[in-house]
């Protein structure tokens, strides 16, 4: 292999060994990571329900976390109690606190303090229902009045009975008595969690015989009941990686094959003379993998080590934005360094071994003759093939336009691939299709450097099939990717700005805005103008399988919101078993009939669909009266906002509830514009990671490609051709490349975003920004015309006395 083709080589192998093993430190981090157990460390064990909804269908067992605390019945404590070796059984319980300056602590139960360091520092522990003990940092003195905002009621004034001090962030927690913190979490018969205090004679089966249908943590499972928003991410960034790793693979085996594919075509003569003296199949296919080897094992190893860094700047970015919660932390094991050197190095080697193999089998006696011309038909099985990828990626888009919602979304994930790899194997044909359209063009502009440069196109068709390939995937993966999320975050918004009906939405900095807001709002401004809504996530199956939902319970008057029901009516939401779902997962046929679905909690019902409506995307698509939701949520005390019509003034209401505001429906919309967005980066910065390594799969391949044609190139210089007009017909060439790519990528992701809009979103929220577009093309055309003239300009500056051979010293 040549110094520079291997440099190539190299290059395109390292950064596709540290791209798979970037999401390969998540895909660990996932699955080695827990919570940290902090306050339940002295525990040898904690009694807690399941987590997560799992369903067992001919013998396939699909699940999904669940985002609500799932409580445990109090009533349990006696039976653990009742284990040997059982010292004490706490039943943990914790609910937000709003101080009366707006800030925001965690209420506990006095019991809880058995499980840290908190002692007593003066007075006594908290008794009565309005007591509480507080940091002996905070301030206070025993027998102050403070006015605390909990369990969805208003401002209150409890009295300090005592002060604490000790680890476990005691400054940041409010202590009531147990009874009372039960009490204002809204499910005074369960906690949280009951964590377990015992000695070595405790046994952990005795436990579980005790608690039955409950889930026993030991070890670092105490950490993932303690955090349980960190199992259920923990499923989730399983999933991201899972599918996003997928498509890298994909990516990296695609411009990894067409990379060295072009590198073994710059060899054809060499190897065609190895077959004419004698050499079989075997030993010329072992030439080729034995080279590939020595360039990818340093590379790809190279490569695995720097995808510690990015996996770590990676995860890092998606817990700044949010997407993790902070006790999900990161793993970095050698796992994926191996993992992607194999991954590189099986991929370089296979490829390798497919590229030989057709060179390999010419017969001997035919081998120098083979060499002169490229084959100008495709092999049936690639044929074949190619045609079965394109027909699979317009089923996908059929089906997605044909049953939409969630079907539609999953089946988008096959759509960009499936035509992507199409045009991978049927190039030779989209390449020659390109020259006919583009040649007349050019032989019309430029006579002499264009006739070179359509008959070498014309005569190279399989070559430049190999560099089409990764141009049209890094167009069509970019842009179907970044304009996909566009898309998405545009219906958000259009769809909560025209649904909105309000004159004044009530929020809150804090943990949400007081269940007993809603009747002091309705007593100002009039019976009839307040709606409450309360966000959660519900499980349902969807096309057979479980997904979990962005779902609203809701209540009041409904006429301040409009979500666009098209089968049904929303007067009909009420009581305990009804649900409207949105478009996107029902259709009109579902009115009247009943749905499973499961609660934030993992509580399953079977309400009746009384309606269905358009607006999934700004209103979430499950819509279910506001008590039902409530009752099974981890902070029942609080909505997440309120609808208020009128022009009454709210500013009395507002001060007196620490830490509420008033916006407009406009700027509720915005805000949650930008919480979709921010949602979104994480994996639009993935798919940028998978793109800049496509880009620099493109440039990587055109060089190597320039860099094979030093023969034909010193050929075209001793007929008579200026270095001008080589250069000229190389421009003209890439510019020709670089359009049929284009078009195919623009092709490709076109049909990805119509189906995607027409499917999912509807076609008024694709946004195409000509600026962005411009800058894709720009970025795409310049680094591909860099990496064809720049090796081209330095393989043309020597002087020429044979074809592609240097002159003599």
């Amino acid at each position: 292999m040549r110094r520079g083709i291997a440099a190539g080589v190299a290059a395109a192998l390292l950064c596709a060994a540290a791209l798979t093993g970037a999401f390969g430190v998540l895909l660990e981090s996932a699955l080695r990571a827990h919570g940290s157990a902090d306050r339940y460390e002295r525990a040898v064990a904690v009694v807690a329900a399941s987590q997560r909804v799992e369903t067992v269908q001919d013998d396939r067992t699909d699940g999904r976390p669940l985002v609500e605390r799932a409580r445990v019945p109090v009533s349990v404590a006696d039976r653990v109690r009742a284990v040997p070796g059982v010292t004490e059984v706490v039943a943990d319980v914790s609910l937000p606190v709003v101080t009366a300056d707006g800030a925001v602590r965690t209420g506990r139960g006095w019991d809880a303090t058995a499980l840290t360091a908190v002692a007593l520092r003066a007075g006594r522990a908290p008794r009565a229902e309005h007591e509480v003990a507080v940091d002996s940092g905070s301030g206070r003195a025993v027998g102050d009045t403070i006015r605390l905002q909990a369990g969805g009621r208003a401002p209150e004034p409890y009295r300090v009975s005592g002060l604490v001090a000790g680890r476990s962030a005691a400054g940041h927690d409010v202590w009531f008595s147990q009874r009372t913190a039960q009490a204002l979490s809204g499910s005074p018969d369960r906690a949280d969690a009951l964590v377990v205090l015992g000695t070595k004679r405790t046994s952990v089966q005795s436990l579980r015989a005790a608690a039955p249908g409950l889930v026993v943590a030991t070890g670092a499972g105490r950490g993932d009941v303690e955090n349980p928003e960190v199992a259920a991410a923990r499923l989730d960034l399983i999933g991201v990686c899972a599918s996003l790793g997928g498509v890298a693979l994909l990516v990296v085996l695609l411009i990894v094959t067409g990379l060295l594919d072009v590198s073994v075509r710059d060899r054809t003569r060499e190897l065609a003379v190895l077959r004419a003296i004698g050499a079989t199949p075997r030993q010329v296919r072992r030439v080729i993998v034995r080279e590939t080897l020595k360039v990818a094992v340093p590379a790809s190893l190279l490569g695995g080590l720097l995808s510690l860094g990015l996996g770590a700047l990676l995860h890092r970015f998606m817990a700044e934005q949010g997407v993790l919660p902070p006790g999900l932390g990161l793993v970095l094991g050698p796992l994926p360094v191996v993992g992607a050197l194999a991954l590189a190095v099986l991929t370089a080697v296979g490829s390798a071994w497919l590229a030989a193999r057709r060179i390999s089998g010419i017969r001997p006696a035919k081998a120098v003759s083979e060499t002169s011309t490229e084959p100008t038909r495709l092999p049936r099985w690639r044929m074949v093939t190619g045609l079965v990828f394109l027909v699979v990626g317009l089923s996908s888009a059929a089906t997605a336009f044909a049953l939409g919602g969630q079907v539609a979304t999953a089946a988008m994930g096959g759509l960009v691939l499936s035509l992507i790899w199409a045009a991978a194997l049927l190039g030779p044909w989209i390449a020659r299709a390109g020259i006919a359209v583009l040649s007349p063009i050019m032989r019309l502009l430029f006579p002499v450097p264009g006739r070179l440069a359509t008959d070498t196109a014309t005569a190279a068709a399989v070559r430049l099939a190999s560099v089409i390939t990764p141009i049209a995937l890094a167009l069509s993966f970019g842009a179907s990717q970044l304009f996909v999320q566009t898309a998405a975050v545009n219906a958000t918004r259009t769809q909560a700005t025209a649904g909105l009906r309000a004159d004044h939405v009530l929020v809150s900095n804090g943990p949400g805005v007081p269940r007993a807001m809603y009747q002091a709002v309705e007593e100002t401004a009039g019976p009839g103008t307040v709606t409450a809504g309360k966000r959660t996530l519900v499980v349902m199956s969807v096309a057979d399988q479980l997904q979990s939902l962005p779902a609203q319970g809701m209540k009041g008057a409904l006429s301040n919101l409009d979500p666009g029901v098209k089968e049904g009516s929303l007067k009909a939401l009420r009581g305990k078993n009804t649900v409207a779902l949105s478009s996107n997962v029902g259709s009109a046929a579902d009115v009247g009939s009943t749905v499973s679905l499961w609660l934030g909690d993992g509580t399953l019902i079977h309400p009746e669909v009384v309606a269905v409506y358009d607006r999934g995307q700004g209103f979430g698509d499950v819509l279910l009266p506001h008590d039902v939701v409530a009752a099974h949520v981890t902070d029942a005390g609080h909505d997440d906002y309120l609808l208020v019509k009128g022009a009454a003034d709210l500013r009395p209401v507002l001060d007196r509830f620490p830490g509420t505001r008033a916006t407009s429906a406009g700027q509720y919309g915005a805000a949650l514009t930008e919480k979709a967005r921010q949602e979104g980066l994480p994996g639009l910065f993935a798919v940028a990671a998978i793109a800049l390594f496509t880009l620099i799969g493109v440039m990587t391949t055109l060089a190597v490609a320039t860099a094979s044609r030093r023969r034909e190139l010193a050929l075209l210089r001793l007929i008579g051709a200026t270095r001008g007009q080589v250069l000229a017909m190389l421009r003209l060439e890439t510019c020709l490349v670089l359009g049929t790519g284009a078009a195919v990528g623009s092709l490709v992701a076109a049909v990805t975003l119509l189906t995607f809009g027409g499917a999912v979103t509807g076609l008024s929220a694709l946004s195409v920004s000509p600026s962005v577009c411009a800058a894709v093309l720009g970025t795409v055309f310049l680094s591909g015309t860099a990496a064809v003239m720049l090796p081209a300009r330095r393989l043309l500056r020597r002087r020429t006395t044979t074809c592609g051979s240097r002159p003599p010293a």
